[in-house]
């Protein structure tokens, strides 16, 4: 099985090369190529396969060739993922398998189709669905309860703002939080957050550490970081704006608008080789 290893600001991806969709993913081939010391290691699998020839991409043939068939490090689905649709695109521009449509390029996702464009020679910049703010909530982390904001980016989000004397690195996240059920269904991406230092060009600087529903904790989350800004801008009283968010892997720069929401970082691919499949089942 060939594969290629990617990541968008320290979130990490195998890339499967699957144009027709004959590769037999199962959740336990999944969990195996993302195990860091029996696989290859990461955070979780890119499927690029022709969007008419995958059932959950098919409707959205019409508007974009290629669907990312996301999963998660434990086998599970997921309606998206931003870092993985930037180094998703990255992937298909560096292989010439797409070019972008004039500006952008259209990728067919669980969320829906999504648009990207590059910026430069190392950042490619996606439009996310813009982040909707729709109720609140609570995580629990080591006997502490911290409140929230819950946030619907195609996927759900609970963004905790940590009060004055907690230090966002010495939280432990190697437990997942706990949430509400009845709030978020089908669990929840907790981000946890504390305002950063002004920044030139960003209306909004914020710091994010992220448990990732499926995933533990990640050094970074784009459609986390979509969900942290659009909280930001609204606890400054904005609906639009642009904001630096800081993630242990680097920086993203999230552009909110009245219709959209830009997500803007660095995608590498870092290396491909073949896998063999079998060695990675129990």
């Amino acid at each position: 099985m060939e594969f290629t290893k990617g990541h968008g600001t320290g979130n990490d991806f195998v890339v499967l090369p699957d144009p027709d969709n004959q590769l037999e993913l199962t959740p336990g081939l999944i969990a195996g190529l993302c195990d860091r010391r029996r696989g290859i290691g990461a955070d979780g699998v890119l499927r690029v396969v022709r969007a008419a020839k995958h059932p959950d991409g098919a409707g959205q043939a019409g508007e974009a060739e290629w669907f990312m068939d996301y999963w998660n490090s434990d086998g599970s689905y997921a309606e998206m993922c931003g870092n993985g649709a930037r180094v998703f695109v990255r992937y298909l521009l560096d292989t010439g398998l797409a070019t972008p449509d004039g500006a952008v390029l259209p990728v067919a996702t669980r969320a829906g189709v999504v648009r990207a464009r590059v910026e430069g020679e190392e950042t490619i910049a996606v439009e996310m669905r813009r982040p909707r703010l729709y109720d609140a909530s609570t995580a629990v982390l080591g006997g502490l309860t911290l409140t929230g904001t819950a946030v619907d980016v195609g996927n759900p989000h609970l963004v905790c703002s940590l009060p004055a004397g907690l230090d966002l690195p010495a939280l432990d996240l190697t437990q997942a939080p706990g949430f509400d059920p009845a709030v978020f269904p089908a669990g929840v991406n907790v981000e946890f957050i504390t305002p950063g230092d002004p920044v030139d060009g960003a209306d909004g600087h914020v710091q994010m550490r992220v448990y990732e529903r499926g995933s533990a904790e990640t050094l970074s989350c784009g459609t986390g970081a979509c969900a942290v800004a659009a909280v930001a801008l609204h606890d400054d009283s904005r609906d639009t704006g642009v904001v630096a968010v800081d993630v242990p892997g680097g920086r993203l720069t999230v552009t909110v608008t009245p219709d959209s929401c830009w997500l803007a970082g660095p995608a590498v691919l870092l290396a491909t080789g073949e896998v063999i499949p079998s060695a990675l089942l129990p």
